[in-house]
This record gives C-alpha cells, sequence and structure tokens, in this order.
C-alpha cells in the first residue's frame, strides 16, 4: 500500500529558506542555458551554472523531508518534466530521447522515497534502482545522469549535519569534474598557469567547469545563527538567518518552461538558428511508432 499521509518531518541541519534557494538557482540556471543557447563565448555564464543543480537537489531533500504526500510531489515533477519536454527540445537542440533536468530529479527523489520508507530493504535498492534507470533513459546525456541522482540520496542521507554536507559535496565535486572541461580563465584573468605552478596539482581538480558546483555549498549549509564563545563571557548569538522568500507552487514549477521559452525569444531576437526541426523530427518518429 502507498503511504499518502505526511511523514515526519527529518532534521535538516543545512539552510531551509529554499524559497530563497530557488530564486538563485534559477538565476544561476538561466545564466547557463544563456551562455550555452545564446553567449556560447562568455564562459563564466556556464560556470555560474554548475550553482544550480546543488542547489534544486538542496532544495529537493528540503522538500521531501515536509512534504505531505510523496506521491502527489513526484506528481508534479513528472508532469512539469512533460510538459517542458518539448521547449527543452527547442531551446537546447535535444532530440525526443534526451530527457530534461525533471527525470533526473523525478528519480532522485524516489531513490529518497525509498530511502525514506524503509521497506524490503528499499532504503537500498530504490536509489541503486533509480541511478540503473536514469542511465537506461540516457539522462546522462544532457541532464547529470546517475551522477545527479546519487547526489541527491547522498545529500539525503547526510542531511542532519553540516560538516557532512560539505564532506558529501566537496568529495562529489572532485569526482565530478574528473576528467572534464578545464576553466582556462575567470574574467579575462588566465588562471591556466597555476596548475603549473608548485600547487598546481592542489589547485588544477577545481579549475574543472563541473567541479565549480562547490560554490553552492555555502549556501547550502548557510546556518540559521552563529553562536560566538567569549573568554569568561556568556556566548553571544548572532542571528544569521536567510530572508524567507514565498511563492505560488504553481510559479515554482512553471518558472522552468517559461525560462526556457524567454531564451528561446531571445535566441530569436539574436537572429541565432532557434531549433523547431526537433518537434518535426520527434513527431516523425513518434508517428513511425504507431504505423
Amino acid at each position: 500500500m502507498i503511504r499518502t499521509e505526511k511523514l515526519p518531518a527529518s532534521p535538516i541541519a543545512g539552510n531551509t529558506s529554499t524559497g530563497l534557494l530557488k530564486l538563485l538557482a534559477l538565476v544561476f540556471m538561466f545564466c547557463d542555458h544563456a551562455g550555452k543557447m545564446c553567449f556560447p563565448t562568455v564562459t563564466e555564464l556556464r560556470m555560474l551554472g554548475r550553482l544550480a543543480f546543488p542547489l534544486y537537489c538542496w532544495c529537493m531533500v528540503v522538500g521531501a523531508s515536509h512534504t505531505r504526500s510523496m506521491p502527489r510531489y513526484l506528481m508534479r515533477l513528472a508532469l512539469v518534466g512533460l510538459i517542458s519536454q518539448p521547449i527543452y527540445m527547442v531551446a537546447l537542440h535535444h532530440p525526443i530521447n534526451v530527457p530534461n533536468i525533471f527525470l533526473t530529479l523525478l528519480l532522485g527523489l524516489i531513490g529518497v522515497w525509498g530511502m525514506q520508507e524503509k521497506r524490503w530493504l528499499s532504503h537500498i535498492w530504490a536509489p541503486v534502482g533509480a541511478m540503473l534507470v536514469s542511465q537506461l533513459l540516457n539522462c546522462d546525456a544532457a541532464s547529470y545522469g546517475w551522477k545527479g541522482v546519487l547526489l541527491i540520496c547522498l545529500l539525503w542521507a547526510v542531511r542532519d549535519s553540516r560538516k557532512s554536507i560539505a564532506a558529501v559535496m566537496i568529495a562529489f565535486c572532485l569526482f565530478w569534474g574528473g576528467s572534464g572541461a578545464s576553466v582556462t580563465s575567470i574574467c579575462g584573468i588566465q588562471v591556466a598557469p597555476l596548475t603549473r605552478s608548485l600547487v598546481g596539482p592542489v589547485i588544477a581538480p577545481w579549475l574543472k567547469l563541473q567541479t565549480l558546483a562547490i560554490l553552492a555549498l555555502p549556501l547550502m549549509i548557510w546556518p540559521d545563527e552563529i553562536r560566538l564563545q567569549l573568554p569568561h563571557r556568556e556566548p553571544v548569538v548572532l542571528q544569521t538567518r536567510m530572508p524567507r522568500v514565498s511563492m505560488p507552487r504553481w510559479l515554482g514549477y512553471a518558472i522552468y518552461p517559461l525560462h526556457l521559452v524567454l531564451l528561446i525569444a531571445l535566441e530569436y531576437a539574436m537572429g541565432k538558428t532557434v531549433h523547431w526541426e526537433q518537434l518535426t523530427n520527434a513527431a516523425a518518429l513518434i508517428g513511425s511508432i504507431f504505423q
């Protein structure tokens, strides 16, 4: 039987101001897609874009801890993913077999649900199965794939400790960067020579494009308060909570396809090629299946 009642809230050690984090993630995602679609020579936009996915992952971890109904949460993700897919195909020039980021988020949330429930060893097979399905459905092509699913599950597992969240993010981002593209300059300043210095072996792994996702970490573990222990005095408590930003739920989900529509319009206004052929190709493929 599927449980639909509200699950007990799980302890969250990191930042729970998800409204603000989602807005920041939107800005970073917009920069990333604008860099890919309209300004491909501006590497800094793609660098900023690396922060978006970890922030969305963290917001999902917080959301999974407080949702009233996990099945409804999953259905909302699936619905927005389906609506966004045609827009995503045109905007980012992907065929129909390359799913958008919502499939990765959906599979990650399924893995988290299994870890929550712990039924018939679901805390083991659910995340592993979600990663395998992400491979089968080609999520690796453009939407982080099994690595993205794994990050969501790992963040859920360590959600109650800032130190553990930091450890996971540091290790994961170094692994994530791997042999990917290197950053050679930042705002016109050449950083490649640093990799050839005495400290090059230490610096080089952090100058990978995907490794820069680590810059999202401070936002994820931002504390609500800081306690300063002064010698022979009572501790001083500094309130550092981020402002709470609320938005209609529908808007939080609609932002993804809407920002792609805006970028398609910008691409068209700049005289760049808009890839409408992805829709006709998809229609032809679907038509051939039912013939």
